[in-house]
């Protein structure tokens, strides 16, 4: 198990030390845990005044925290401006998540012409098919299925059974849950007499550097042009991304949520979970949306957008939902009595 002392990590995040007890500046920290639970050799974190009460009780080695809740830490501290982002950096630089693949898996199946950097490694039953190219200390999972002329950058990783499909194109330092699916061929069909006929897609998908896609999601390929992923962005599971979409840098998409084809969502945005965008609108930078939103039109005006209906008793729904039916006939008894006033 690594372990780091605490003035390692205080120096890693740039954190000042309060010691407390027999604590040294060499004690060492090995895992990290909640304030409830944390022990010995473990290190904590608060950040959302909720859990301030766990604060007074925790058994922590030690917490990270900010300097207005110094007072009230029973252990020794870091004392950092933002706790939040003190824990991610430590649990970096002590996680112990296992590789995707170590080495090259007698079982893979390689194309001949598959150009590899260093330090390459590739699970068992894994494909990477002809014109692929791999940057240094690239991760394939097993069962994983790289397709034709496909580029992964350096220091990407790809967990168990994810597909992408020709052409993909991947940058440096990405992450991919398993059973994703990128490339793969949009919803693209043109009706003839109520009769359905597929228009090939040739575009492809562009994944720019620092993106993390979570489990079970799609991101479709272009129909002409390309599905396109901007550098920094992350998405979580189970998502669906159209062809041709754009997401701008740094923007955040929560489980669920899907976006229609050729919409284009502008940089450092946010997207709850269960969220729905229309087709052909285009979303500009630093707009975020709540749960269950639904975007049916283009966003111009950065800011905070909701339209998810939260959930009540059903006798109360039921009787909303009876006098919604009356909200027509309503705004033109409305319309009537303005007029009335008017002509006085």
């Amino acid at each position: 198990m690594q372990s780091l002392s605490l003035k390692q990590l205080a120096d890693l995040i740039g954190a000042t030390i309060h010691l407390s007890g027999n604590d040294t500046e060499d004690t060492q920290i090995n895992s990290l845990s909640t304030l409830a639970n944390a022990g010995i050799g473990q290190i904590s974190f608060l950040s959302n005044s909720k859990y301030r009460s766990d604060l007074a009780d925790t058994r922590a080695q030690a917490v990270i925290l900010h300097p207005d809740e110094l007072s009230n830490c029973p252990c020794t501290a870091l004392v950092h401006a933002n706790p939040y982002v003190g824990f991610a950096l430590i649990a970096q630089a002590l996680d112990s998540t296992p590789d995707a693949a170590s080495g090259i898996h007698p079982s893979a199946v390689i194309a001949d012409d598959v150009i590899m950097g260093d330090n390459v490694s590739v699970g068992a039953q894994a494909v990477i098919e002809t014109g692929v190219v791999l940057g240094d200390n690239v991760q394939i999972g097993a069962g994983s299925f790289v397709g034709k002329n496909c580029r992964l950058g350096s220091q990407t990783k790809i967990w168990a059974n994810v597909t992408l499909y020709h052409n993909t194109i991947m940058g440096e330092n990405c992450l991919v849950q398993s059973a994703t699916v990128i490339g793969s061929d949009g919803f693209g069909y043109a009706n003839e007499k109520g009769k359905w006929i597929k228009i090939p897609q040739l575009g492809r998908v562009v994944i720019g550097d620092r993106v993390e896609i979570g489990a079970s999601t799609t991101i479709d390929r272009g129909a002409l042009e390309d599905t396109i992923i901007a550098d920094g962005v992350i998405i979580d599971n189970q998502i669906q991304i159209a062809h041709n979409v754009e997401i701008g840098e740094n923007t955040a998409m929560a489980a669920c949520s899907v976006i229609a084809g050729s919409t284009k969502v502008g940089k450092n945005c946010s997207v709850a979970g269960l969220c729905g965008f229309n087709g052909h609108i285009e979303i500009c930078d630093n707009s975020h949306f709540t749960g269950m939103s639904m975007v049916t039109k283009s966003v111009t005006e950065p800011g905070l957008y909701s339209s998810g209906i939260p959930a009540v008793p059903n006798l109360e729904w039921r009787k909303n939902a009876v006098q919604l039916k009356k909200i027509s006939s309503i705004a033109q008894r409305v319309k009537v009595l303005e007029k009335q006033q008017t002509t006085k």
